[in-house]
């Protein structure tokens, strides 16, 4: 069998240099769409230098992503790559990220979980500095055709959407260029840029990365609810659970307790299709 679970989870910790600036920075927040209108004073903590502060979703893609990279590198782990599917994602953080950083991340399978016709493998990436940890992010890997050996079948916890009104409802457009810029981030699968290699993949055209939408949301929730203080996020988790195109919205709707906002994420061109479920901010 290609995944050889106990290979897997005994295996040692992959360890890799992380390295980001503020140009870094800059990069993924333009990528998630932000600098619109690009002289708004709450705009400009994304874009510009001497303002910049850091989304926490910045850690599915410091170092260039490799955290997922390493996961599906390590011992007892040969799957296609085409029957790859990102099926959730989780990141805790344990202090602001610095708007300059040099950090070393530990890459480790914690968990291969049998779904009958697919396999789920449970990446964790772990990244310090010389301050101690700065993150904990967990990435859900969905492998077409790797289940029905005999594992267990692992988590399916589904959240009820509150039975009532979004507390802040908010729709972001997604420009028809933003997947090509998003993608200078790290993620350079063709899927999200070649029209032809879409096809393939069985879509009209390229789609939006699952972490565009995942920061965009989040970010959404920092502008709305946090008053712009992305200091105040302490974990950030979601699933992935549909597809978006460049040039559609993104509606997000946040219903806020203490401590805690939960999210949907839809598009709106498609009647609302969901793109995000179970997701779910944790904050001061």
């Amino acid at each position: 069998m290609p995944i050889d679970v106990a290979k897997a989870l005994a295996a040692e910790p992959r360890t890799t240099p992380l390295a980001w600036d503020h140009k870094d920075v800059q990069l993924y927040h333009l990528g998630l769409g932000a600098g619109v209108p690009a002289t708004d004073p709450a705009e400009l903590r994304y874009t510009l230098e001497s303002r910049l502060h850091v989304l926490p979703s910045f850690a599915t893609v410091a170092g260039a992503g490799m955290a997922m990279v390493g996961g599906l590198s390590a011992p007892g782990i040969e799957v296609d790559l085409a029957s790859v599917l990102h099926g959730g994602q989780s990141v805790t953080v344990h202090r602001p990220i610095p708007v300059r950083g040099d950090a070393t991340q530990t890459s480790t399978v914690q968990a291969v979980y049998d779904k009958g016709k697919a396999a789920v493998i449970v990446l964790r990436a772990e990244a310090f500095d010389g301050d101690g940890p700065l993150w904990t992010s967990d990435s859900s890997i969905f492998v077409r055709g790797e289940g029905g050996f005999g594992g267990e079948r692992g988590p399916s916890e589904r959240l009820q959407v509150p039975d009532r009104k979004p507390e802040f409802m908010v729709d972001r457009p997604i420009r028809e260029e933003q997947a090509l810029l998003y993608r200078l981030s790290g993620d350079w699968n063709p899927l999200h840029a070649d029209p032809g290699f879409a096809k393939l993949a069985g879509f009209d055209r390229p789609i939006l990365h699952g972490l565009c939408s995942y920061g965009m949301a989040l970010k959404a929730v920092v502008d709305t609810v946090l008053d712009g203080d992305v200091a105040r996020v302490t974990s950030y988790r979601t699933r992935f659970a549909g597809i978006v195109f460049p040039g559609e919205t993104l509606r997000i709707g946040m219903w806020t307790d203490e401590g805690r906002t939960q999210l949907t994420v839809t598009a709106v061109e498609r009647d609302d299709a969901p793109v995000l479920a179970d997701t779910v901010v944790a904050h001061s």
